[in-house]
């Protein structure tokens, strides 16, 4: 196994197992979103260096993927076009410069942000599928932790 599919593995297992929330799924027809927040510190130094991500308890990131239900019954994630930005309640925002992150058949996106303990953190997502060209949009809100 590569260092780069271990370290897609155990983000993968930190990512299920650290968010209180655990992974949330939001569906556009065929195209399914997944989606959690999740703790910089979850995840290990070596993988924050390799993809240049900044670990710290006041930092957390959100974590995208979308799949592909085909007709055939398959599915799979697949590439799009991603734009999201998060606030605070005082409207202090962050928009996303993702990172794409490949491994083998899996794709997903990571958008980094800075946050205060318990405060309220809203998102908006927005995402298009090269082979539809239709924009999909969601929103959510998360209060948000420090790690004790």
């Amino acid at each position: 196994m590569t260092l780069t599919r271990l370290l897609a593995t155990a983000l993968y297992a930190a990512l299920i197992a650290a968010s209180a929330y655990a992974q949330q799924s939001k569906r556009f027809g065929r195209y399914e979103l997944h989606y959690n927040v999740v703790n910089s510190t979850f995840i290990s130094t070596q993988f924050a260096s390799e993809y240049g991500i900044v670990r710290g308890d006041d930092r957390a990131f959100i974590n995208i993927a979308v799949r592909e239900h085909r007709e055939d019954g398959t599915a799979a994630t697949i590439e799009v076009y991603l734009v999201g930005e998060s606030w605070d309640m005082t409207g202090r925002r962050t928009v996303f410069d993702f990172i794409d992150i490949r491994e083998g058949d899996a794709r997903y996106y990571i958008g980094e942000f800075e946050f205060l303990n318990r405060e309220w953190r809203h998102f908006e997502v927005s995402f298009t599928a090269p082979e539809s060209g239709k924009t999909h949009s969601f929103r959510f809100k998360r209060q948000m932790y420090r790690e004790q």
